[in-house]
Parts: structure tokens; C-alpha cells; sequence
């Protein structure tokens, strides 16, 4: 089973649903939950806001946050992970943003990536820094996997603290 299929069993033992919002990763991570079978009895749907302007728009991250931070910011992904989960109605969202190459962008190195989770209540939340190295592909590739990860950390902390 791979660690995408564990993160949608669980949610749907505890009858819990799922979105995301992506950035780099341009539909990869949402690729990752529906390429299980079954994945419709949890997984909402997504948001692609590749456009810095979208991720206000579609997302509701603050303008004002992005005018000072730029796309690729913690703060910004956390910002994602809860447009995501409140505009597609889920329980959860995980957020994807960074830079992905060949050239580096804002200030921000390729390879620089953060991921987010959202949950139910504000401690659920988190946002995981990355440096990946390899080219593009691989940077995209491996966001999609921290977010997998982060994701799965995060639904068993809730499941010792409930």
C-alpha cells in the first residue's frame, strides 16, 4: 500500500474528507490521492493556483502577505493548506509551494519547497521547510512525497490525542 493509499484509509475510518492546494507541484499531489482506487469516498478535490495572483483569488491567502513574502513562504503555505480545506469544504488539505527550476525565483533557491497541513482544528496544523535537491522533476516529485508525509504525521498525532 503506498503512503498516499494509508493517509486516504485512514481519513476514511474516521470519516473524514481531504482537499488540496498545489503551487509547484501543478496537480501532482491531487495525481497521487485519486490514483487510488477508491479515493473518491474521501478526496474533495483540489485548487492548482500557480499564479501568484490565484492563490488570493481562488485560495484567500492575503494579498498583503504575498506583496511582503512572495509565493514560496511558510506562512503562505499554511495560508493554502486552509483555502483549500475551507473552499472544498474537507476536513483536511495539505499545500504544496516552492521553487521547482531550472532558475531560482524571488529570492528563493531551486529546490526551496514547503509543504503544509490543515486540519480540523488549528493544532493540526504544519509546515515542513525543504531543500530538494535534483532537477525538476525530481523537486516536484519529492514535495508530493513530504506532503504524503507530512500529512500522514499529521493525522497520527490526532489519532494519540483524541
Amino acid at each position: 500500500m503506498t503512503a498516499a493509499a494509508d493517509v486516504l484509509a485512514t481519513l476514511q475510518s474516521r470519516g473524514e474528507s481531504l482537499a488540496v492546494a498545489e503551487s509547484l507541484t501543478g496537480g501532482l499531489l491531487a495525481a497521487e490521492f485519486v490514483a487510488v482506487a477508491g479515493a473518491s469516498a474521501v478526496f474533495r478535490g483540489g485548487v492548482v493556483a500557480y499564479a501568484t495572483d490565484l492563490k488570493a483569488a481562488l485560495l484567500d491567502v492575503p494579498t498583503p502577505l504575498l506583496n511582503a513574502h512572495g509565493p514560496v513562504d511558510p506562512s503562505v503555505a499554511a495560508a493554502m493548506a486552509g483555502g483549500a480545506r475551507e473552499r472544498c469544504g474537507a476536513d483536511w488539505a495539505a499545500a504544496t509551494t516552492g521553487v521547482a527550476g531550472p532558475d531560482p525565483q524571488g529570492g528563493q533557491p531551486v529546490g526551496r519547497v514547503y509543504v503544509a497541513v490543515a486540519g480540523p482544528l488549528p493544532e493540526h496544523a504544519a509546515v515542513r521547510e525543504l531543500t530538494l535537491p535534483g532537477d525538476r522533476p525530481q523537486v516536484r516529485s519529492g514535495a508530493v512525497d513530504a506532503a504524503v508525509a507530512l500529512l500522514a504525521e499529521r493525522l497520527a498525532i490526532t489519532i494519540t490525542s483524541r
